[in-house]
């Protein structure tokens, strides 16, 4: 199937002013020109220079379908290292769908989906990495998520890797040596030395491992739950960073019983957004269910936004709200400031301290830093800049548009990441008990061959097959 001439329309399916036909493999441009017919009926596509572009017109035998320009890209200096060519007609459905249909009847096959892709991969022109940057890049849902895969498909992702396999290879590589050939080659110091670099490749591996949950957040966007009482506000919050009315805003309390999804962008950032309804206990039915759901929402969440109506006293309903959100991300919005406040940052970081007193020891650590207090009014719209910003600095400390620090945004990759981390581990406990040197080198080739998974040195076929019909049709 690797030398199958492939073709696939490129573009979306959908009326547009211009479509595009690729084809991909050894045939392609001599099945173009069975379709293609320049102006004056001279010019065989063939015999064209790389890399260049020709107004023509294509043909189901001696019907004329369209207009086009069409774009020749000799191997090896193509996307895919194999002979291109990519067809510029109009945009419409039928239009594209004919001229897909004449290039599979002069010899093309369909393309899978991300098999153009797959074929770099397979050709050698992009690691695995690279090639998950492109799909990450084609659903990157804000500029964050953007330019983390820009980096990535720039191969931020394979430079880190082949830099870590280079350092462990170099280690297993002189144990081998010196084990072959111990007359020649002494081990002295080399515990030590060791020692030291298995901290070093293990620090740098926890910190792209500590980098994937802000690097998921890049990529997917913030799951951002509004908690509250009934009558809170939470509907008019939802309302104003949105823009627009969606949720219905009444005096009558519950009035949201079930949830409303949006995803927004504040600064770049992606939210998505899940209105709960009003917690509280009550007695209907349906807002009893919708009461719940709420609860399963917070627990799943990367930030709650708890809004208090600030011109009513907290209650034991408020207590029960706290209880559950205590160790997690909180932005308290103490919301109605256009009404006289009851209720003050004071006395919301006491209610959060009773309830932290009941956590474990442990879990201590969350205590007050995870908590954000902040003055609104929905209904006034006032405070609302500081709470988007508060949001930003939260959970990229302002740097993130700024500087070069790699994310790891792949779930693959952690994984990988983690089980290379959890091999260093081992080495390090070896070296503690005094081992003898061939157990490091058995963890320090683990670590190796972990690290080769993301770039796809070390993944079995069935995975880069499943990795790659995620892909769109086409790309």
């Amino acid at each position: 199937m690797k030398t199958d001439t492939i073709a696939a329309i490129a573009t979306a399916v959908s009326d547009s002013g211009i479509g595009i036909i690729r084809l991909s493999g050894e045939d392609a441009i001599s099945i173009a020109d069975r379709v293609y017919r320049s102006k004056n009926r001279i010019k065989k596509l063939s015999e064209v220079e790389s890399h260049t572009i020709h107004y023509g017109y294509i043909y189901d035998g001696e019907e004329m379908i369209d207009e086009v320009m069409v774009a020749v890209m000799k191997a090896p200096n193509t996307y895919t290292r194999e002979h291109t060519v990519e067809i510029d007609c109009h945009g419409g459905i039928l239009v594209m769908n004919r001229i897909l249909e004449v290039v599979l009847k002069n010899g093309c096959r369909l393309a899978e989906p991300g098999e153009f892709t797959k074929r770099a991969f397979l050709n050698g022109r992009i690691d695995l990495s690279k090639a998950e940057a492109v799909m990450d890049l084609i659903h990157a849902k804000n500029e964050f998520a953007l330019k983390a895969s820009v980096k990535q498909l720039k191969g931020a992702v394979a430079e880190k890797v082949h830099a870590l396999r280079d350092e462990l290879i170099y280690e297993i590589a002189f144990i081998e040596s010196a084990l072959d050939d111990p007359e020649h080659i002494s081990l002295d110091g080399f515990h030590d030395r060791l020692a030291q670099k298995t901290e070093q490749i293990s620090q740098t591996l926890k910190k792209l491992i500590d980098s994937a949950d802000n690097g998921k957040m890049l990529k997917d966007g913030i799951n951002t739950v509004i908690v509250g009482k009934p009558n809170a506000g939470k509907s008019s919050l939802l309302n104003a960073l949105l823009g627009e009315d969606k949720a219905i805003v009444t005096n009558i309390a519950g009035t949201t019983r079930d949830v409303l999804e949006e995803s927004i962008r504040l600064h770049g950032i992606g939210l998505n957004i899940i209105d709960t309804a009003g917690i509280r206990d009550t007695e209907d039915v349906v807002e009893k269910i919708g009461v719940e759901k709420a609860f399963q929402y917070a627990q799943n969440a990367d930030l709650i936004i708890y809004v208090v109506d600030s011109s009513l006293p907290l209650d034991e309903n408020d207590e029960k709200i706290i209880s559950l959100i205590k160790d997690k991300k909180v932005i308290v919005l103490l919301n109605k400031t256009d009404l006289e406040s009851v209720v003050d940052e004071n006395l919301i970081k006491e209610y959060f301290s009773r309830a932290y007193e009941k956590m474990q020891q442990s879990e201590l650590p969350y205590k007050n830093e995870k908590l954000t207090v902040l003055r609104i009014s929905a209904k006034e719209s006032t405070g609302m800049e500081v709470f988007e910003q508060t949001i930003k600095d939260m959970f990229f400390s302002g740097k993130i548009a700024t500087n070069d620090e790699l994310y790891i945004t792949n779930k693959r990759h952690k994984e990988a990441l983690e089980e290379a981390y959890e091999s260093m581990q081992m080495v390090k406990q070896s070296l503690a008990d005094d081992m003898p040197e061939d157990f490091y080198s058995i963890d320090l080739m683990s670590a190796y061959a972990s690290l080769g998974k993301i770039i796809g040195e070390e993944v079995e076929d069935d995975l880069v097959e499943e990795i790659f019909s995620k892909f769109c049709m086409g790309k």
